[in-house]
């Protein structure tokens, strides 16, 4: 059985990983030619988001083919070759699954324009309230009406996201049955994961105006969901023992979270959720300049991992992917502390209970790009917003730094393998600008570096394989109201974990109210460390694990 509880799991863009054929895209091959970095760095699992055929509209998450590579990305037979390369190395693929929507172009869509009754059923279309009245007042997370009108029918057709992903309809158990089939054929393939996106959507509520908000509360972990779950799960990847299962939870409670990835529940191996990503928000607005509320972020952080912990239910802990700025550029401090604040956040986050994920690039400790001129921007939405920022009255240069904060492309730009051009992303031209700190911070300096951020990635991934305590002990949050400590507890039969950091670049004594010097300590970003009876000084964004074992299981 697929221990997902010691395992960490390694995010690849492959668009922005590496381009093996010069055109200056990251491709299959590129990720087959690192197989080993990855090796080395301790990861089980890679998840790659989609390369399945599409008109890239929103990424690959809007899929024409769910059977086919995109020819950008190389072929079947790349795929095939990817997949052995990386079992030979005893690591498994996850694969990024879309079915909450599906591209307009794909083929079923298609068929429902023609009018074939049984594909429009495959889809979810309603007649208007009235001529030139959509069904409902609900907006597209992308923004505008989910609505889109379709005159042949006098028919409107539902698209939660851009106008070009027609959402399925999960009531009809031939769009179930298709589904599964997607998913075997892959197993087929021996792919051992599935992260399956905004799959908390799938099950629509009752189709009404919504009086108090943009729909969501209609469609979002919607009457029926469970149930699709545990068949799909039944169906299909419940039955390897050795895949394992990750869900894309938007705007979801903790309640529902914890039936997703319940021990035996028989849905998910485990859930991802966003709410502590939102602390440098103001409100549910992102696009805004506010400094990150620290006690939030631990309520959050807390309040998740210790109700998920009360009802056997699983994470995934995560700072990083391909959506999020780089977290050291977020939480930490770049300018002067950029090594230091790196090793903190990933300790905080690899000594949660959960299984890990880190994004490619994170473990080097890779930082927003900083782009100062609208044309370096590839993203869609990022484009749409400096326009609307300045049409909200804010400057130009205001809305450039919102910008270098907030835009997903934060975190696309090509990873940063050696000091070469183009960071040894290609050598053609990057669809997107290498960061120009590459050549400094990159992988092939890191690796001959034993105090590299790399070093201590890899430090943190192999202390999980080696200590149960930290994928199976409990947690106890430690000095919650500290305003400048991030501490807990984890335990686990007879082996105690201490893991204590310090968010910000002024130093702060802590004390531990419990006595330290049975302790010692597994890892740290600084060479040297102060404890005294329970006190521990702590300098600028220090972190520490220390670690007891007792006689007797506790």
């Amino acid at each position: 059985m697929a221990d997902f509880k010691k395992s960490v799991v390694y995010q690849i863009y492959p668009k922005s990983f590496r381009d093996s054929n010069h055109d200056g895209l990251g491709d299959l091959r590129g990720i087959t030619e690192k197989l080993d970095y990855i090796k080395e760095l301790g990861a089980d699992y890679i998840w790659m988001t989609p390369f399945f055929v599409s008109p890239q509209k929103d990424n690959g998450y809007d899929v024409q083919d769910y059977y086919n590579i995109d020819p950008r990305y190389g072929t079947m037979a790349d795929f095939e070759e990817l997949s052995r390369e990386a079992q030979k190395r005893g690591i498994k693929l996850m694969l990024d699954m879309v079915f909450n929507h599906t591209s307009d172009q794909n083929e079923w869509f298609q068929k429902a324009l023609a009018g074939d009754e049984k594909y429009k059923k495959y889809y979810i279309f309603k007649k208007g309230k009235e001529p030139g009245v959509p069904p409902t007042n609900w907006e597209s997370k992308f923004g505008g009406s989910a609505w889109e009108y379709v005159e042949k029918f006098d028919e409107y057709y539902l698209h939660l996201f851009d106008v070009s992903q027609p959402d399925l309809n999960w009531e009809n158990e031939e769009v179930r049955k298709e589904i599964q089939k997607v998913i075997r054929f892959w197993m087929g393939k021996g792919v051992k994961g599935f992260r399956f996106d905004v799959i908390n959507l799938i099950s629509k509520a009752s189709f009404e105006d919504d009086l108090e908000g943009d729909g969501r509360r209609f469609y979002t972990d919607g009457p029926r969901i469970h149930e699709f779950l545990k068949e799909l799960n039944r169906t299909t990847f419940g039955t390897d023992a050795q895949i394992i299962t990750v869900g894309e939870m938007s705007s979801t409670s903790i309640e529902n979270c914890c039936r997703y990835a319940g021990e035996n529940e028989h849905e998910l191996s485990m859930v991802f959720s966003f709410h502590h990503l939102k602390v440098d928000f103001m409100g549910n607005e992102k696009w805004v300049m506010v400094p990150f509320d620290f006690q939030k972020l631990k309520q959050i952080l807390f309040e998740w991992q210790e109700k998920m912990a009360e009802h056997y239910a699983w994470n995934a802990v995560f700072w990083c992917n391909h959506d999020q700025p780089r977290v050291v550029s977020r939480f930490g401090n770049v300018k002067k502390y950029w090594k230091e604040s790196t090793k903190m956040l990933g300790t905080v986050i690899h000594c949660l209970r959960g299984t890990p994920y880190i994004y490619q690039g994170e473990e080097l400790g890779m930082t927003n790009p900083g782009f100062t001129d609208i044309s370096q921007y590839k993203d869609v939405e990022s484009r749409n917003y400096f326009r609307i920022l300045q049409e909200k009255g804010l400057t130009e240069e205001n809305a450039y730094q919102i910008l270098q904060i907030h835009s997903r492309d934060n975190s696309r730009t090509p990873m940063q393998w050696d000091d070469s051009a183009q960071a040894g992303f290609t050598d053609g031209q990057p669809w997107i600008e290498v960061n120009s700190n590459y050549t400094w911070l990159n992988a092939q300096a890191e690796l001959k570096d034993d105090s590299s951020v790399l070093a201590y990635y890899k430090e943190l991934v192999r202390l999980r394989k080696e200590y149960d305590v930290i994928p199976y002990g409990d947690i106890e949050p430690l000095d919650r109201r500290h305003p400048q400590v991030f501490a807990y507890r984890r335990y686990y039969k007879n082996q105690e974990l201490l893991v204590i950091s310090n968010f910000y670049g002024k130093p702060v004594q802590w004390n531990s109210r419990r006595d330290l010097s049975g302790y010692t300590r597994l890892l740290g970003n600084y060479g040297t460390y102060q404890i005294q009876d329970s006190t521990v000084q702590l300098r600028p964004y220090e972190t520490m694990i220390l670690y007891k074992e007792s006689e007797e299981e506790k």
